[in-house]
């Protein structure tokens, strides 16, 4: 799972600012447009859109000790590697718990290590801490 999220957080879409540092929105994922392409197709599977994945089949192999396992062949042995871990996360159940952060000026990729699976930010200390809040002094300034 530790591979995807690293994927997945190979483009930084972090817009706010913290301890007075901004974060720079960057792309970090130096490869082939296909492996930008994948990227894209998975943040969008994770948004809850349904991305066409078509370009990227596994296949069924039996491995040399009689396993079977899901092979990717992109030609392109890294790509292969992230493919072949989102499956078995899929597979494994893990899947749904791979996130991107709710707060819209961050999106970070995580694994949702909460008890009932249902984790929204990153990192409650910074992300969910800045909604909580945000929607406190909201709430505060609809009842002045």
């Amino acid at each position: 799972m530790e591979l995807v999220v690293e994927f997945l957080n190979t483009l930084d879409e972090r817009t706010f600012s913290r301890h007075g540092e901004n974060h720079v929105p960057a792309d970090r994922l130096e490869g082939p447009e296909t492996a930008k392409a994948l990227r894209t197709a998975l943040r969008e599977a994770l948004s809850g859109d349904a991305p066409d994945l078509s370009a990227y089949p596994l296949r069924l192999e039996v491995g040399a000790t009689g396993e079977l396992r899901l092979t990717a062949h992109t030609g392109t042995p890294q790509l292969d590697a992230v493919l072949e871990a989102v499956a078995t996360s899929v597979a494994q159940g893990d899947w749904k718990r791979l996130k991107l952060c709710a707060a819209p000026d961050c999106r970070w990729a995580f694994h949702d290590t909460s008890r009932s699976g249902r984790g929204r930010w990153c990192d409650m200390e910074v992300c969910g801490n800045r909604h909580k809040t945000r929607t406190y002094r909201e709430r505060r300034q609809q009842a002045k």
